[in-house]
């Protein structure tokens, strides 16, 4: 693996003018790590000797986004790069957070209170990759490894323990054994952590490559603590036998297939919560808001979940029906949605129908139909409107939005009744 790094011309700008006025300065973490991989890194941190109001004084634009811990953006063109000061983390009391900060001159110092090694490295265009704790071997060979004492990262910060499963995940690594036998040991920690850090590792879990290591979370104690509800139907791999195991994971591998989307990935995951849709949908519904998802996000997963047991005949009449039952929006998700749990199927053979898979296909195409038709399906697109019925005399109150409910129900089976001439004559006989 080349350790030589082409940094970003703004980045190299920051290095050299704090090198320029005497500090150290490297960039560090995680574009480091992607770097190495050959990954477009999402943003580029940098570490330096220099003080907060040292680093300020050399640079024209800066924004105080975490100055009590040393860090100060420097704006470069409207782009932002986080600079922060070498530090040691005092004692940590709570499983987030230490009590103090303080600034040290030694980069190796900064390194240690890092996570995992290959998250430890820094770099720059004069001393090259510093790599004090062998992160380029553990990228290697692809495995997750904490800097020094497990137990001790994961008691600074619990929310470690989800970062190792993420990283893993995102990056088609294993968590080795140490790392792992500390997780299973501190997992009850992560009560200490907020749910809106625990929704974002797991949404960032779910969306990656890998997210049957939803599983590797639940054998390492982690679900438990955080969704016990999803830990109890979950397989145990402890208990299986080969091939039931087997058999299994290729359904768990299967989660990849399903679109790259929060609320279908999560649907995927919470759909197996109860006996049927709808119990699974209420029982998704208070995970979720305990995890403090925002609403959208608890609408469209729930939703899925409600729907996808829904029997939906082959007949454009129907799909109209179900499209308004469902919303505009989520069908084509749910089509989604359903169409990929019908090809999961077949790793349980019980289940799995070839029919169904056709039928799925059918039921897209008269959907695609229904679209290129601009087929009227709510009642933002039916051809009368309440002010239309009380310019013909009905009186405003529910008996006007019984009819306007009765006509649309009558559009959605025979869609070219959506005039407003017909409507209007259809309220009058």
């Amino acid at each position: 693996m080349n350790t030589e790094i082409k940094l970003p011309e703004k980045v190299s700008h920051i290095l050299k003018t704090l090198h320029n006025a005497g500090y150290e300065a490297y960039a560090v973490g995680g574009c480091v790590r992607d770097s190495l991989m050959g990954r477009t890194p999402d943003d580029w941190d940098i570490t330096t000797s220099a003080k907060p109001e040292e680093t300020k004084r050399l640079f024209d634009r800066t924004i105080d986004t975490g100055i009590e811990h040393g860090t100060v953006t420097v704006m470069m063109d409207h782009e932002g790069f986080e600079v922060t000061t070498y530090r040691i983390d005092g004692e940590y009391t709570d499983s987030r957070h230490p009590k103090e900060v303080s600034f040290t001159s030694n980069l190796i110092e900064d390194l240690k209170r890092r996570d995992f090694t290959i998250n430890a490295m820094a770099y720059n265009e004069t001393d090259g990759l510093v790599d004090e704790f062998d992160g380029i071997g553990d990228l290697r060979e692809k495995k997750i490894c904490c800097v020094g004492i497990a137990e001790e990262r994961f008691g600074e910060d619990a929310l470690r323990m989800m970062r190792a499963v993420r990283f893993a995940a995102q990056l088609g690594f294993e968590i080795e054994e140490q790392t792992s036998d500390a997780i299973r040991k501190l997992a009850p920690s992560l009560r200490a952590i907020s749910a809106e850090r625990i929704h974002t590792e797991l949404v960032k879990l779910l969306v990656s490559q890998n997210p049957q290591m939803i599983c590797t979370a639940a054998q390492l104690g982690i679900i438990k603590t955080v969704m016990p509800e999803l830990d109890e139907v979950l397989p145990d791999f402890s208990i299986m036998e080969t091939e039931e195991r087997e058999k299994t994971e290729k359904e768990l591998e299967a989660l990849k297939l399903y679109p790259n989307e929060k609320s279908i990935r999560l649907a995927a995951v919470l759909q197996i919560l109860g006996k049927n849709g709808q119990e699974s949908a209420v029982k998704a519904k208070n995970i979720l808001r305990r995890l403090k998802f925002d609403n959208d996000t608890i609408q469209k997963t729930t939703h899925l979940i409600r729907f996808h047991d829904l029997v939906i005949e082959p007949d454009k009449a129907e799909i109209r029906k179900i499209i308004y039952r469902t919303g505009e929006d989520l069908f084509p998700m749910l089509l989604q949605f359903r169409r990929v749990n019908q090809e999961v199927a077949k790793y349980r053979t019980s289940d799995y129908s070839e029919e169904k898979i056709i039928e799925c296909q059918r039921i897209e195409q008269l959907y695609e139909e229904i679209v290129k038709d601009g087929d009227c399906l709510s009642l933002k697109t039916l051809a009368v409107t309440g002010k239309d019925l009380i310019l013909a005399g009905m009186k405003p109150g529910k008996d006007l939005g019984i009819c306007l409910e009765k006509m649309l129900l009558d559009v959605l089976e025979h869609p070219d009744h959506n005039t407003r001439e017909y409507l209007l004559y259809s309220v009058q006989r």
